[in-house]
């Protein structure tokens, strides 16, 4: 490994155990051993000594050892029992020094910790007495303020596993299956060809063309998949375009920007959304999908409108009209209707799900389990899918289990003087770091670190005012307008790759594009999204 690398494992493995070094007031050892989870996973997802997706996998081992009821290491810190003495009939007498250093008393009944109301006999004295019906003579006191059960129920580790297999992750699946069967049987291109037709020749209209299919794939599909393909259809355009043409960047960069905005459209699109749901989902609040279309919609069209108007005068065409050629026809084979209509069907029933009630993730068992079944995804297809995305998001909604069980995500609310912020500037100043943020990470990796403590920021009540969808949708929209480098996202990676794309010339697009999308993401949350809920 490089030197470079064991830096970075050992300054994950220093962040582990800072916050079990350190003196943190108001927060308990399971919070503790939660930050030093959360510290090691940041540090993780950034430098990456290991894949994110291993990094997730981590995250859930160590809540599972660490945090849970039956975790190996669960008992390393179990409550001393202090046997009380009887002090009269209506009262038994504890020592002092079992009192938590804010003078309550913990015991340990029936799997938590239950704080009794005492009475010290004297600041000096060596008792404490308890009402006998709260205590019993094998009572298990806990003695310390900081003690890991205090205020804290250890969970079974399915809480954290099931995680692994969340309504969420199934959602994702489901897209991920329909994309696979996509792409085999060239559905894809053939929409491409239908899509495309009606926009002309015209480069102004066909860069217009290739967005909107591009966003419309990228509601569906993963955006990085999405954009390599299109890519694909990208060369014979880039091809009819003369050599110095500023026309060829600019449509080279209308791909990944449209894949980035295009995801946002739908639960499916990108998995900022899925872990903005299952945030919410742990609050007891279901959104359905018909209802985020309907909220983020608008905000996908105007920004793909200004994007192409943005690329357009900065990238004008020399040529008048473009030779594209868009012969091509569908695949009617049985495997491929069979396809049409389980997508189809399940689309239908994604979008109509107000009417009947069915959750999209219920929905999206229909394509996991009919596709494999009429072998129209086999097993080829099923191993490529990208599952090393799912474990990512999986790592990540763990990790806001965890957060809002120990109460470290309220804790870390509660640092920051947010009073000087107000509700409206605590939440703008969430979603500008939600940009700053995706624009250096991988907009999944900022969502995961931002969403448990955005939620917790509004059901603290420093946000009060605004709606915790308000808040999940402003944050997951803010790390998906973080386009402006080519770390920033797949799609910017691979446009790069093509080499007609400069750094510099992203960077000053992206840093637009983030900046005007920010605003209007503002205005959009405040004006219209609060006032829905």
């Amino acid at each position: 490994m490089s030197t470079k690398t064991w830096f970075t494992l050992a300054l994950g493995l220093a962040g582990f155990c800072l916050p079990l070094l350190l003196p943190l007031p108001g927060l308990s050892l399971a919070g503790e051993i939660t930050l030093g989870i959360f510290l090691l996973a940041a540090i993780f997802w950034v430098m990456e000594p290991i894949p994110i997706y291993a990094t997730s996998l981590l995250v859930i081992l160590l809540q599972t050892l660490l945090l849970s009821i039956q975790g190996p290491f669960a008992q390393y810190s179990t409550p001393g029992t202090v046997p009380p003495a009887p002090a009269g009939e209506a009262r038994w007498e504890v020592p002092v020094t079992a009192l938590t250093e804010d003078g309550r008393l913990f015991l340990w009944q029936n799997g938590r910790a239950v704080p009794l109301a005492v009475t010290v006999e004297s600041r000096e004295g060596a008792v404490a007495l308890v009402s006998a019906e709260a205590l019993s003579a094998e009572a298990p006191v806990i003695r310390r303020s900081n003690h890991w059960r205090v205020e804290f129920q250890p969970p079974s580790y399915t809480v954290f596993l099931n995680t692994l297999a969340s309504p969420i992750i199934i959602l994702f699946l489901g897209g991920f299956m329909m994309a696979a069967g996509a792409a085999k049987y060239r559905v894809d291109r053939n929409c491409i060809r239908i899509i495309l037709k009606p926009f002309g020749s015209k480069p102004a209209n066909v860069m217009l063309g290739m967005m909107a299919v591009t966003a419309l794939l990228s509601a569906f599909m993963s955006n990085t998949a999405t954009t390599a393909m299109m890519m694909a259809v990208v060369v014979p355009i880039l091809a009819s375009a003369p050599e110095g043409d500023r026309f060829r960047m600019g449509i080279a960069l209308a791909v990944p920007f449209a894949a980035n905005i295009g995801g946002i459209a739908t639960p499916i699109g990108t998995p900022p959304n899925a872990i903005a749901l299952g945030a919410l989902a742990e609050q007891g609040i279901s959104l359905p999908f018909t209802t985020w279309m309907a909220l983020t919609t608008p905000f996908v069209l105007i920004m793909l409108v200004f994007i192409w108007f943005l690329l357009m005068k900065a990238f004008p065409s020399k040529l008048t009209e473009l030779n594209l050629d868009l012969k091509g026809s569908f695949d009617t084979s049985r495997k491929a209707w069979i396809l049409y209509l389980v997508a189809g069907g399940t689309v239908l029933l994604w979008v109509t799900e107000a009417l009947h009630g069915l959750p999209s993730s219920l929905i999206a068992l229909l394509p996991i389990a009919l596709l494999p079944a009429f072998e129209v995804v086999e097993k080829k297809e099923i191993r490529n899918l990208p599952w090393e995305v799912l474990w990512l998001m999986a790592g990540g909604l763990a990790l806001g289990v965890a957060m809002g069980q120990t109460g470290l995500a309220i804790w870390m609310v509660e640092q920051v003087p947010w009073g000087i912020f107000g509700a409206l500037g605590a939440l703008a100043l969430f979603g500008l770091v939600a940009i700053l943020l995706a624009n250096f990470i991988a907009n999944t990796v900022a969502a995961t670190l931002l969403m448990p403590l955005v939620m917790s920021l509004v059901t603290s009540g420093v946000a009060d005012g605004f709606a915790l969808q308000t808040a999940a949708i402003t944050v997951a929209l803010g790390t998906s307008l973080g386009m402006a480098l080519p770390v920033s996202t797949p799609p910017n990676a691979i446009a790069m790759s093509t080499g007609l794309v400069r750094t510099g010339d992203m960077a000053r697009m992206g840093t637009i594009i983030g900046a005007v999308g920010y605003g209007f993401l503002l205005l959009m949350a405040f004006a219209l999204w609060n006032n829905i809920f």
